[in-house]
């Protein structure tokens, strides 16, 4: 068994490699998942997620949560291993530190949302909330859509904001501040958020005809960024059915006021991939996008790197 750590994981990965990675593994029978929660009640929680798919491998990541670190400023609130079996035998075959994976996949499976759902014109990208996943978002979407050359960066904290505009500058990122989210909202082609909101940031009505909203942040029922304006007026789709009716606010709220219902999710990636659900019907939608995550994302992306990695691994 081998420990594999953050600085091998950026060496094999790339976007190109792992969005065609997770999207080819779409076309494939459904892999299992499962998540277990423990822990004190005071928010320090062991969580472990698994998931199987079937007769190639199975992974189960572990991982703590201790928001209490923050305040100390030594440690990250969340750390996490990812363990590796082969699926038809058994056998343990890697540990991976989850840091990176969890960044990798989280931004590559809103890029493959984009390429299945956004048009293939578009050219400003809009990104609310200024933490750690919003460089990687951006990397992801403009992977699968090189055409985005302008990004327009709104945070709460304007200083949060400036720091992700000069850090994508120094990456050839034509990147700058916007102080007014809804007319930056109105500006925008494509929209990716990623923030704990528990008040709707991004209002449908400023959604311009033909714009992409990709929703990261909110995870839980109480947190949701986009109102229910947005839902009404848009093809709604998510990376996984179970994963997005399982407490994520930015469907079951809209649901639960009446905006929307459970039939105008119209499909996840494994209907998009397969074709067996039509994304885009015209230039003028407006596509909704929910990134609910989970554990079959990490297999994926453990796959991906183990494969990548070869005969160094075996």
């Amino acid at each position: 068994m081998h420990f594999v750590d953050d600085s091998e994981v950026n060496r094999v990965l790339t976007f190109p490699i792992l969005i065609e990675a997770i999207e080819a593994a779409h076309r494939r029978p459904k892999i299992a998942v499962h998540d277990g929660y423990l822990g004190d009640g005071k928010g320090q929680q062991l969580v472990t997620r698994s998931a199987v798919d079937a007769g190639r491998f199975m992974m189960t990541k572990l991982y703590t949560s201790f928001p209490g670190n923050l305040a100390q400023g030594k440690l990250p609130a969340v750390q996490a291993v990812c363990v590796l079996f082969d699926g038809v035998d058994g056998r343990p075959l890697a540990v991976m530190d989850a840091s990176e994976i969890t960044h990798w996949k989280t931004a590559a499976d809103s890029a493959l949302g984009a390429k299945l759902l956004a048009r293939p014109d578009v050219e400003t990208l809009l990104v609310v909330g200024a933490g750690e996943m919003a460089r990687w978002l951006v990397r992801g979407h403009r992977t699968v859509r090189p055409s985005l050359r302008r990004v327009l960066i709104w945070n709460r904290t304007a200083e949060r904001a400036q720091e992700l505009a000069t850090q994508l500058a120094g990456e050839g990122v034509a990147a700058e501040v916007a102080t007014d989210l809804d007319a930056a909202t109105r500006e925008a082609d494509v929209i990716t958020t990623c923030t704990r909101s528990r008040e709707p940031l991004v209002k449908g009505a400023n959604l311009k005809p033909g714009t992409h909203l990709d929703l990261v942040g909110g995870f839980t029922p109480e947190t949701r960024e986009a109102d229910d304006e947005a839902a009404r007026r848009a093809r709604i789709f998510v990376d996984r059915r179970e994963s997005a009716f399982d407490g994520v606010g930015d469907i079951l709220q809209p649901i639960a006021s009446g905006a929307i219902s459970e039939r105008d999710v119209l499909g996840d990636h494994y209907d998009l991939a397969s074709g067996k659900v039509a994304g885009r019907l015209s230039a003028d939608d407006i596509t909704f996008f929910k990134n609910a995550g989970g554990g079959h994302l990490d297999l994926m992306t453990c796959e991906t790197v183990f494969h990548r990695l070869g005969k160094e691994l075996r």
